[in-house]
């Protein structure tokens, strides 16, 4: 497993990536409301990587996906493809973002409510959420990876909910996708122990009923196969000296940029 630990200059420009993925879901926010469609909202974000930010979408054309962004709603777990359906009042949608800069990844993702939530919606993505916070929480040099996993499965299953198995966070930096691998339930780590300068997501997805899931045939799509609800959130973060500092953080967040350990 060739893990990268990230020079201070890749940190530099990873952390310029990192803050332009975050303010593209920042610009989009207003525009997810009833009505409107996936596809305007993928054509927004990309205008606004490449006018605003003079960046590229590292999703499209990687891997013959065909759009800017992946926008998930429902019972679509990740990798949605926009398209011209139009959000309704009570749908909750993710949005996956990537920016390349100047070589380098940001890698973010957030639900948005499209008017008011249902009981169990608002629930679902209040508990992904804070399942990704309390594993940022535990980031610091010599941590045992799969502690991650360790501490999200059991949040989410003490709700009633499940973690899907088949998707993970990863490295990133340069590339996309990089070793580790960073798995959301309990299960063997290979004997990682985290290191300054590590650099990957964390992006728990956590669906409503079963964590069975299902590939839809247009080859990206996926969907939870008891049609329940699914939830995401993702962050990219970085390993420092003393603890971890979120490279995608948004202002609107309850955690800190910076979280150290004494």
């Amino acid at each position: 497993m060739n893990i990268i630990i990230q020079s201070a200059e890749a940190i530099e420009r990873m952390r310029i990536a990192g803050r332009l993925a975050a303010a593209v879901l920042e610009m989009i926010a207003p525009y997810v409301v009833p009505g409107v469609t996936t596809e305007a909202l993928d054509q927004r974000c990309h205008h606004y990587m490449v006018q605003q930010q003079q960046a590229q979408s590292a999703c499209l054309g990687y891997q013959g996906f065909p759009k800017a962004v992946c926008i998930s709603v429902n019972e679509v777990v990740c990798h949605g493809i926009p398209s011209e359906r139009r959000l309704k009042a009570g749908d909750i949608v993710n949005i996956d973002v990537t920016v390349i800069k100047d070589g380098f990844h940001g890698d973010t993702s957030k639900m948005f409510f499209v008017g008011p939530p249902s009981i169990l919606a608002q629930r679902l993505c209040r508990i992904t959420q804070q399942s990704l916070y309390r594993a940022i929480e535990l980031v610091r040099p010599q941590l045992p990876l799969g502690d991650i996993g360790r501490i999200i499965q059991p949040l989410v299953e003490v709700e009633g909910f499940t973690v899907v198995r088949e998707y993970c966070g990863h490295g990133i930096g340069q590339q996309f996708h990089e070793a580790p691998q960073v798995l959301h339930y309990d299960a063997e780590d290979g004997g990682v122990l985290l290191q300054p300068g590590m650099i990957f997501t964390i992006e728990p997805m956590v669906n409503a009923g079963k964590a069975a899931i299902k590939l839809m045939k247009d080859g990206w799509t996926v969907k939870t196969k008891d049609h329940s609800l699914s939830a995401q959130y993702e962050h990219t973060v970085l390993v420092t000296r003393d603890g971890c500092e979120i490279l995608t953080w948004r202002p609107e967040e309850p955690v800190p940029r910076v979280l150290t350990h004494a």
